[in-house]
């Protein structure tokens, strides 16, 4: 079911990728841009290295597959930067390198001597990115950032659970940090682009925080217009109906009926021809207002089949429909097997499996061709590669400003 490894270039083939970044949202980043063909050389401090590795069970190989997951396609180097030789190492990389990413707390960087402006005065085509909790502005710059703080704080708790008065539920997945990854991701590309055109790179800056405002586009636009803030429906839609998940007879199905046309097939594929003609339920915006009373009999009726039956139908209807899956069931469907969602990478004398690249390239292909990095397995590769001489390196091993 799984895709096997691909050769290619990908579309940033030939940039120079340094992360200094852990967890989530930096990492996601990196990955993204990995995935796309980028030369990434994610640095770890000595010890432990990224938090992520201790994120077991589960592990695969002996490694997380916390880590496995956020890292996979990257090289790996282990630098002490709380030593002169260990900043001074990172100095010399960076300026050398297209795009650095760090996730640190507003002020770290600068306190290593390592903050965009003294890099930027080294290498003024580099582009700086930069992913914290709550942005490098604002009374809440210096904060500490994390994803649970940063989903309360924007209010995605506050719509996400099952009704009002109920108690406020969590995104499953890490929302606000992937999310922040994937708009750096988006930023760091641009600015490659904009460099083209002038030689100069830039800084881009974003975070936890506006990531999450970004997820609220629908719930913001009925605060903004009507200066109230929505409360959770559940599945349900804020501006649509019926656009949600209801129970069958064996499970869930997610129906999205709101606008007319789906509306009146859906009411008649599953034999409720005469909420076509019901008043309550006329337009979306009756529906929107009667939605209660909607979902009752639309469960009512559905809850009589199973959920096969009823997606059979309701394709066969041109009606938008779909099961509610685990993420087994997800992981293992047809269609994610085409789509090379799930693919083996290297791990260590075996393989591991890992998401695929979501955004494909007619050409050439976007290359998965690394597993994660063991602790500093390519630091002697890596500062060869950065123009390092066998005798720094050997020093720099000895001392243990860098780790192999």
């Amino acid at each position: 079911m799984c895709a096997e490894l691909r050769a290619g270039t990908g579309p940033l083939s030939g940039i120079r990728v340094v992360e200094l970044a852990h967890v989530m949202a930096g990492p996601t980043c990196g990955r993204m841009l990995a995935d796309m063909g980028a030369d990434v050389v994610k640095v770890e401090p000595p010890g432990a290295g990224d938090p992520t590795r201790a994120f077991a069970p589960p592990e695969m190989g002996g490694t997380a597959a916390a880590f496995i997951m956020m890292n996979r396609n990257k090289r790996g180097i282990v630098i002490d930067l709380k030593t002169e030789p260990g900043r001074e190492v990172a100095r010399r990389m960076l300026a050398r390198c297209d795009v650095v990413i760090e996730n640190f707390r507003e002020g770290v960087m600068e306190g290593l001597g390592l903050g965009y402006e003294t890099l930027r005065a080294a290498n003024d085509a580099l582009i700086y990115c930069q992913i914290t909790g709550f942005g490098r502005t604002g009374p809440l710059a210096s904060h500490r950032g994390f994803d649970l703080i940063a989903q309360g704080m924007t209010g995605l708790l506050s719509v996400t659970g099952e009704g009002p008065g109920r108690p406020p539920v969590k995104c499953g997945p890490p929302l606000t940090d992937i999310t922040a990854g994937i708009l750096g991701a988006m930023g760091v590309v641009s600015a490659l682009y904009a460099r083209e055109r002038t030689g100069v790179g830039q800084r881009v800056d974003t975070s936890l925080y506006e990531a999450g405002i970004t997820q609220t586009f629908w719930q913001s636009a009925v605060g903004l217009a009507t200066g109230e803030s929505p409360a959770p429906l559940g599945s349900a839609h804020p501006l649509a109906a019926p656009y949600e998940a209801l129970p069958t007879a064996d499970g869930w199905i997610t129906v999205g009926g709101w606008n007319q046309v789906n509306w009146l097939r859906l009411v008649r594929t599953i034999g409720l021809n005469e909420l076509a003609e019901d008043p309550r339920f006329a337009t979306n915006a009756d529906r929107m207002a009667n939605l209660e009373e909607l979902r009752a009999l639309l469960s009512r009726r559905l809850e009589t089949e199973s959920t096969a039956t009823w997606l059979e139908r309701l394709e066969a209807a041109n009606v938008p429909a779909g099961p509610v899956s685990t993420i087994m069931e997800m992981l293992r469907h047809p269609q994610t097997a085409a789509r090379e969602m799930v693919v083996r990478v290297p791990e260590g004398d075996a393989e591991a499996e890992s998401l695929g690249m979501p955004v494909k390239f007619s050409d050439p292909p976007a290359p998965v061709e690394r597993g994660a990095p063991r602790m500093g397995e390519h630091t002697e590769e890596v500062l060869r590669d950065y123009g390092f001489s066998a005798d720094e390196i050997a020093g720099l091993l000895q001392s243990g400003a860098v780790g192999g």
